[in-house]
């Protein structure tokens, strides 16, 4: 009998001292997992929560396709339309990743959860924007430091970490396509990530006005510097537009991209390395760089722009726009806004706000 009892001490002993050795490996890994993407932000538990009934008739299967889009309290609406019409117009299995800042959460979770959207599946992350300390102005007035969010592209590995592959868009677009074609092109090997050329696309023509013609390297940067000089770059080589992205997230991870762009951020608080003629294409300069003949290209007619630019509505047919697979309004008219053109096209797809913080201006109201 005092055998058995000394074995069953012996045996609980085993057990606890097993229990520890886990908590520590698991401890040590979170520590590791900071130290590998300190500071990039914080997945908070909020993720969509279906009722039974719901998620019967929501249930999408198949391979997911990850879409990180960012958040911002003043444009949220702007959010809601592009991820409505994502997921009205694809059966694939989409699961989106919502970068925002702490103060737009509660707004962003009733938005989802009132309306038709509670459907779909996402995951809520939290920007954290001392992540660009040292890397941008610190002058409030500029645009950089007035739109952090507008950086979360740059960390799409650290955001979607068990992905290999993923899209990003801004949210001042409405997809028409089915977005499992866009996720579903091939990147070359070694290319961490596909645009949209500016000078392959039926948006090549736009001038934007003020900013001269942004079409090549040399509207983004200062070709005068010498850290652009020693890059050997041809001022003439034609831009991409960042506002969607399609991402091999392992050769990201594997090209050290994100340091990559931080560094050049960096250089350029010190040495000003950006065109003065530059817009409001603020996150464009240091994926040009790092990109530079190392990017793969995305179908024009997914990313068909400047709708947001003077003159769009004589630019593009109404029967050109219907037949485009993705619509960026970049620039600054914005189709919630009162002199967008085409607005009556993202209209289709906006979802009136719960709370009533966020109303499109329309010339009738």
């Amino acid at each position: 009998m005092t055998l058995r009892r000394v074995n069953l001490v012996i045996l609980v002993l085993l057990a606890v001292a097993f229990l520890i050795i886990v908590q520590r490996n698991l401890l040590n890994l979170s520590d590791f997992l900071h130290k590998e993407n300190p500071d990039a932000g914080l997945i908070l538990p909020f993720e969509s929560e279906l009722s039974p009934d719901l998620r019967l008739e929501s249930v999408r299967k198949g391979e997911e396709i990850p879409v990180l889009i960012t958040a911002a309290e003043d444009r949220l609406g702007a959010v809601v339309a592009a991820m409505n019409s994502v997921y009205q117009n694809s059966k694939a299995n989409v699961v989106f990743t919502i970068v925002t800042l702490n103060d737009t959460v509660d707004h962003l979770n009733v938005w989802l959860s009132k309306t038709k959207l509670q459907k779909i599946k996402y995951k809520i992350v939290i920007f954290n924007p001392e992540l660009l300390n040292g890397k941008i102005s610190k002058d409030p007035q500029t645009q950089e430091a007035a739109k952090p969010l507008t950086f979360a592209r740059f960390y799409l590995p650290a955001y979607i970490p068990e992905a290999e592959k993923a899209i990003y868009l801004d949210d001042d677009i409405i997809v028409q396509g089915d977005i499992q074609e866009l996720y579903e092109i091939n990147l070359k090997p070694g290319h961490a990530a596909a645009f949209s050329d500016d000078c392959d696309s039926a948006s090549a023509k736009g001038i934007i006005r003020g900013a001269g013609n942004q079409n090549n390297y040399i509207g983004f940067l200062d070709f005068k510097k010498e850290a652009i000089k020693k890059l050997g770059m041809r001022a003439n080589t034609c831009s991409f537009n960042p506002g969607v992205i399609v991402a091999n997230l392992t050769e990201w991870r594997n090209q050290n991209v994100t340091k990559q762009l931080e560094h050049w951020m960096e250089l350029n608080t010190q040495e000003d390395l950006y065109s003065k003629t530059l817009a409001e294409s603020i996150t464009t300069p240091p994926l040009l760089i790092v990109f530079y003949k190392r990017h793969s290209t995305i179908d024009p007619l997914w990313h068909v722009r400047h709708l947001g630019t003077t003159g769009a509505g004589n630019r593009y047919s109404p029967q050109f726009v219907k037949a485009a697979k993705l619509l960026h309004w970049n620039g600054h008219y914005k189709p919630w806004g009162r002199a967008s053109s085409f607005s009556d096209v993202w209209d289709k797809w906006f979802i009136p706000d719960p709370t009533g913080k966020f109303s499109p201006v329309r010339r009738h109201s």
